[in-house]
């Protein structure tokens, strides 16, 4: 363990920040993997929970989680699936 002021403190905030973007990415991955069942499957429902995953994108993007490349080829990939399957 850290012995300085600051140190301790820096310990203690990225713990917080670890959990939080931990939290923040298994809900988009949640999200990915429904959005992909849901095209596979062909639910009735897809259009929506794609919505929704290109939503959980943007914020992770928003957060810091994602470069904004890497969100943008993500939900165009996405989109993509869902119009082929159309």
């Amino acid at each position: 363990m850290a012995n300085i002021k600051s140190a301790k403190k820096r310990v203690l905030v990225n713990a917080t920040k670890q959990a939080r973007n931990k939290s923040a990415n298994s809900a988009l991955k949640t999200a990915l993997k429904k959005a992909n069942v849901a095209i596979e499957t062909n639910a009735a429902d897809k259009e929506a929970v794609v919505t929704y995953a290109v939503k959980k994108i943007d914020q992770a993007c928003a957060k810091g989680l994602l470069h904004k490349n890497n969100a943008a080829r993500k939900k165009s990939a996405l989109v993509t699936k869902l119009n082929a399957s159309k």
